[in-house]
């Protein structure tokens, strides 16, 4: 059986660097995605730059604006870092189908099977990397190696711009001198367990008996890292199409009570999740909630439908009913909503007669969403108000 050929293709410094592409002025300076000069909500990116200073995402707008005054802070325009996502995620594709997304801006590439149309898999790196420097204007970071633990370690040791091949045979030797924090499920409570069994590289846990790595981590945690430790990984990169749930979330710079508000960021996110469902040719047929609130109680709400369907109406219908009716009653504001679809079946699903024309009205709509999700990014377009509910 052929070894694996696995691309690990990360972005770099992603929202902060779509802002410096489209205004050259921003380039060199400490630009701060997210949060206002005021010091009010949280990074959600900083150049590398800004990093310098010790700003990193998710830090409260406060201290980024404490450690780095001279901070340029810009509110995010989500379309334009899901446009370059898209065609980001298209050239990708055009390499393989077995594409893996991680998140908006990074995804696992596994190019096994694509060696005899575009060569070895240090030239299909190269080659993601060149396009989409020339088509995106933006620099991505790739790691090449045999399994996907090693291809993401590889992409996060040169950045940004970086290039990095781990081969299975110098793959241990490779990362012995790497911090055991690098390793996949190694947190703060682990390392200081590591730690007081005198680990503190990856080098460093095959020389511990596996019996007190076991008693300290238990078995199943104790070998997990000795296999990542010896660099090896099994796990097979999943194409979006063979997911169990599609969906994504946003947690807000402040919190957000207003059912209007609450409902043009609950409209955008199944905007963009009906957009995957729908370009991978599935239909769902749960739909779920999650809603965070500002003390991190955090709650989800499921609904099964009748029938699978990749209709934008009735899933945003039927998430705003779970927001509305069962997450948001009592108008508490919240820091985090999510939507997700789930319980996938492929083709289309043929409905009652008497539906038929509404159905086909539904669908031409979606159609041309679709498309314009296509050139102009997921939500620049949505569906106005329904004659059935008189709302948008």
């Amino acid at each position: 059986m052929a070894e694996r050929s696995i691309l690990h293709v990360d972005m770099d410094a992603f929202f902060a660097a779509v802002e410096m592409r489209d205004d050259p002025s921003l380039r060199g300076r400490p630009v701060i995605v997210g949060g206002t000069p005021e010091g009010r909500g949280v990074v959600a990116a900083a150049s590398y730059e800004a990093r310098r200073f010790g700003v990193r995402s998710a830090m409260s707008a406060a201290r980024a604006r404490k450690i780095c005054p001279q901070g340029v802070f810009l509110k995010p325009r989500r379309e334009a870092y899901a446009d370059a996502s898209r065609r980001i995620f298209m050239i990708f594709r055009d390499f393989t189908p077995q594409v893996e997304p991680l998140s908006i801006d990074e995804a696992f590439l596994d190019v096994t099977g694509c060696r005899r149309l575009f060569g070895p898999p240090e030239d299909i790196g190269r080659a993601v990397k060149r396009r989409i420097a020339d088509e995106v204007g933006l620099t991505a970071s790739v790691g090449v190696a045999p399994n996907k633990f090693l291809a993401k370690l590889a992409s996060d040791l040169e950045k940004p711009d970086g290039f990095v091949v781990i081969a299975a045979e110098t793959a241990a030797e490779r990362i012995a001198p790497l911090p055991v924090s690098k390793l996949w499920g190694v947190g703060g409570r682990t390392e200081g367990i590591l730690a007081g069994l005198g680990v503190s590289r990856v080098g460093d846990l095959p020389r511990v008996p596996r019996a007190r790595l076991v008693a300290g981590l238990g078995e199943a945690a104790a070998d997990h890292l000795l296999e990542l430790a010896a660099g090896r990984d099994e796990r097979p990169v999943v194409p979006e199409h063979e997911v169990k749930s599609i969906g994504h979330e946003t947690t807000f710079a402040r919190d957000i009570g207003g059912r209007d508000e609450l409902r043009a960021e609950l409209d955008l996110l199944v905007e963009k999740t009906v957009l995957r469902l729908r370009r991978a040719g599935l239909q769902a047929r749960t739909v779920q909630v999650k809603a965070r609130f500002p003390d991190f109680h955090t709650v989800t709400r499921v609904e099964t439908l009748p029938e699978p369907t990749a209709s934008r109406r009735t899933i945003r219908d039927t998430a705003r009913r779970l927001l509305e009716r069962k997450v948001g009653r009592g108008g508490r504001p919240l820091r985090l909503i999510g939507v997700s679809v789930s319980h996938f079946e492929i083709g289309a699903v043929q409905g009652d007669l008497f539906d038929s024309a509404d159905r086909a009205g539904d669908e031409a709509l979606d159609a041309l969403l679709d498309a314009a999700a296509g050139r102009f990014g997921a939500g620049m377009i949505r569906r106005g108000a329904d004659r059935r509910d008189g709302r948008g």
